[in-house]
């Protein structure tokens, strides 16, 4: 890999500003399973480097379907792989890969120094529990709600919740009636980091896209 012609691509692309900040921020990740695995990836390739990813999880032959894993990784803890693929992807990252059950206790120490965090659990009381903890810190905080099922990818869109708080997803479905898979898990993790990446490159005080 030729890491000067990686920057210059993305410099030509974000602006010698944007770029900077980007190099700069600091980035939180709760939860490293589709959504997870598959954000940290997208904003890796973005040019973000610094990163703290928390999971308790180990990777499931199950999966592979909709996760950024691979068969030889089955059984590993999901950080410590995730980390080893951005390794792989950009040498150099600074990754900060937890493993570790995230709750109410830990949740505002463990993405204290982030500058924003991407929610990325399965449970719907586990999300509720990260917005209802880190919101009052006034931290950039992304969720997901609704991305299972096959289709109509059009419907997971980017919500203004508050200033600081932003949802991707279509809001409806439930992925215990219909199953997140590969595609609209995907379009969701992408929609997290390219609202991340707005955040940062408009100086984290611009307004996140909408609709």
């Amino acid at each position: 890999m030729n890491p000067e012609a990686f920057e210059r691509d993305l410099i030509a692309k974000l602006g010698a500003e944007g770029f900077r900040r980007v190099r700069a921020a600091k980035i939180g990740i709760a939860g490293a399973g589709g959504l997870g695995s598959n954000c940290a990836t997208a904003l890796v390739r973005s040019g973000f480097r610094d990163l703290v990813i928390a999971d308790f999880d180990v990777i499931d032959d199950t999966n592979l379907d909709r996760q950024a894993y691979f068969a030889d990784q089955v059984g590993r803890p999901k950080v410590e792989a995730l980390a080893e693929n951005l390794h792989r992807t950009l040498p150099g990252l600074t990754l900060h890969a937890l493993v570790l059950k995230l709750d109410r206790s830990n949740l505002p120490s463990v993405f204290a120094e982030c500058d924003a965090v991407v929610e990325c659990f399965d449970q719907a009381d586990a999300k509720s529990m990260f917005v209802e903890t880190l919101l009052p810190t006034g931290k950039f905080l992304v969720t997901a709600s609704g991305l299972g099922g096959i289709g109509a990818s059009d419907e997971i869109r980017i919500h203004r919740i508050r200033e600081n708080l932003v949802m991707i997803g279509d809001l409806r479905s439930d992925i215990r009636r219909t199953p997140a898979l590969a595609p609209r898990v995907a379009i969701a993790a992408a929609k997290q980091a390219d609202v991340v990446l707005e955040y940062v490159v408009k100086g984290m005080g611009g307004n996140a896209a909408a609709g």
